[in-house]
């Protein structure tokens, strides 16, 4: 297992190169650049992409680059910008130069904010630990079981009662049901239940320990319900399918001829062949959930989070957050995968990922 695990460790340095490469390629050829940016607010057009949009600004050359929006700026001034953002500089020696600062884990500053990328995220980090955290936390603990009791009833009242209600919960987008649960029980038209901004209250500092849990749960109870949603009906589902294949295999009919209990039959012998498709999903769920986070959830509860700052990042072209936030949870993700195939390995021990290769 260890050899396997030392292959898995090495692919993601090629792995990781190939993301960065195809992103920084793309970006190059992406409208508005940060110089661009500043060049618009400077002249009062506000932003951007309102040239873009047929705003009257005219190209204009300053030096050996044309920027839209420059009339009336000194060409030394925009030389001096691409200096200080390092576009004097050709791609490759741009993208060799990152790519050096980011294998040392040095991601540089914002563009547009006086603080370092890791600083950023880590302030942002909060919203998306609690929305990522107890979103993969609850749809695990509540999808698996009832997807066992629905694969072993299947058929019955309860499993077509279910699985109505699960089916109407994946058809409703996540934003929508956020929607709904503010209407009713954050003061939108009905109840004033929940609070509809930030994660704490203001005076939380002043709250005792036990104080200070409650009002946080009470603060992440509609985001985190919203953002869980689609996911709890995916995987509850999978998990069903999953134990009927398995349930209908013949090592489970010679289980029960043998007078096994039915529940050492699913959890001893169905239980760890059917999670492992339920398991191949985890990567894609946690990083979805947990670092991608939900700009329409995050803005409709006032949160601040990493979503939103993906979304303003690559909005105002704020490459080093862009790129530095890329670099990281990408390397999060292949490094999630390897632990995902040892719990492979946890869960059914027949499996020999090294045995394979």
């Amino acid at each position: 297992m260890g050899a396997y695990i030392l292959r898995r460790l090495l692919l993601v340095i090629p792995t990781l190169l190939g993301i960065m490469i195809i992103n920084f390629a793309l970006i190059q050829f992406v409208p508005g650049g940060p110089i661009e940016q500043i060049i618009a607010r400077l002249e009062g057009n506000g932003d951007v992409f309102e040239s873009f949009a047929g705003g009257g600004s005219e190209v204009i050359e300053s030096g050996d680059s044309d920027y839209i929006g420059a009339r009336g700026l000194p060409a030394n001034f925009i030389e001096e910008l691409e200096r200080e953002f390092g576009f004097d500089k050709p791609p490759l020696e741009r993208f060799l130069t990152m790519m050096w600062d980011y294998m040392r884990f040095d991601f540089g500053e914002s563009y547009f904010r006086n603080i370092s990328v890791v600083d950023l995220v880590l302030e942002k980090m909060p919203v998306s630990i609690t929305l990522g955290l107890w979103s993969t936390l609850i749809a695990y603990l509540v999808s698996i079981p009832l997807g066992i009791r629905k694969a072993v009833r299947d058929g019955s009242p309860f499993d077509t009662w279910t699985s109505g209600a699960i089916i109407v919960g994946y058809a409703i987008p996540g934003f929508l049901f956020a929607i709904l649960l503010i209407v009713l029980f954050a003061g939108g038209s009905y109840w004033r239940i929940f609070p509809l901004r930030g994660l704490t209250s203001d005076n939380w500092e002043d709250l005792s320990l036990i104080g200070k849990a409650l009002d946080y749960f009470w603060h992440i109870t509609l985001p985190v319900l919203a953002s869980t949603i689609s996911a709890f009906a995916t995987l509850t589902l999978l998990t069903k399918n999953s134990f009927l294949d398995e349930i209908k295999k013949q090592y489970v009919m010679t289980a029960k001829a043998k007078g096994l209990p039915e529940r050492k039959v699913l959890y001893g012998h169905v239980f760890r062949n059917a999670m492992l498709i339920v398991i191949s999903g985890f990567p894609a769920l946690f990083i979805g959930v947990f670092f991608g986070g939900s700009l329409i959830i995050e803005t409709l509860f006032s949160l601040d989070g990493l979503g939103r700052l993906g979304y303003e990042a690559a909005v105002a072209r704020d490459y080093p957050v862009v790129f530095g936030t890329l670099f990281t949870f990408s390397l999060i993700g292949l490094v999630v995968g390897i632990l995902t195939d040892l719990t492979y390995v946890l869960i059914d021990p027949r499996i020999d990922f090294e045995g394979r290769g």
